[in-house]
């Protein structure tokens, strides 16, 4: 065999065998062929329960005894977190035959979050959390999360719906996140690439104080929430 043909035999083979292990990297044993990534599946999900009984009459009384407790959780797997000077204003009230969380009478801004008790969420990849919300006046709801180290941190994807409930989904990739005071809930500085694969509360933050009720006043609303993720055991 002349030598011009050897070279060109082997380069060939050796083609064919890179081609060989891309495909067999690209789909994995026969039958387990690889397709577009998608949305993990639901990892929990909670929808609130008004958890009153014998709910006085008198308006002032009324405002305390609707105040959201983990009593209001239905998903026995999670525990409700909130943070801000006056979050324990915040309420458990209904709308359109759902109950949901409102600010209004929070003299200060407040952030709302679900903890899983068993696992962390990892938020990175096509993870999705997707709520019923409502936001009036100039009141912007922020994705909020808090990570394994403890710190706080809001998303830059404002969510508004002038006063109108809808479905939003928020996509955790991409996002800007900022610092949150846990005390005051403010944001104070950009955090660069924190890590989302192990995440242990997940929710919103309004960063404004409620203006009380009535419609141009200004609050949130939040009502059944979703959280689609892979978790992680704690």
């Amino acid at each position: 065999m002349q030598k011009n043909t050897f070279i060109n035999v082997v380069a060939a083979t050796l083609g064919l065998v890179t081609i060989m292990a891309s495909v067999a990297a690209g789909q994995g044993e026969p039958g387990t062929r690889r397709g577009p990534a998608t949305v993990p599946p639901l990892m929990f999900k909670e929808a609130w329960k008004t958890h009153l009984e014998g709910e006085p009459t008198e308006a002032r009384a009324r405002d305390i005894y609707r105040r959201v407790t983990q009593a209001g959780v239905t998903n026995p797997q999670l525990e409700l977190k909130m943070y801000g000077e006056h979050a324990e204003a915040v309420q458990v009230v209904a709308h359109e035959g759902r109950p949901d969380l409102w600010n209004g009478l929070s003299q200060a801004p407040v952030a709302v979050l679900l903890r899983d008790k068993s696992n962390f969420a990892d938020l990175t990849g096509l993870a999705r959390l997707r709520a019923i919300v409502r936001t009036g006046s100039l009141h912007v709801l922020y994705p909020a999360v808090k990570l394994a180290d403890g710190t706080l941190i809001a998303g830059s994807r404002g969510i508004t719906t002038d006063d109108n409930f809808i479905s939003t989904e928020v996509a955790f990739n991409g996002m800007r996140w900022y610092r949150v005071d846990q005390k005051t809930v403010t944001t104070n500085t950009l955090v660069a690439n924190p890590d989302l694969s192990r995440v242990d509360e997940v929710g919103f933050v309004d960063l404004m104080p409620g203006g009380g009720h009535g419609t141009p006043g200004g609050w949130i609303n939040i009502s059944t929430v979703e959280l689609y993720a892979k978790p992680v055991p704690r």
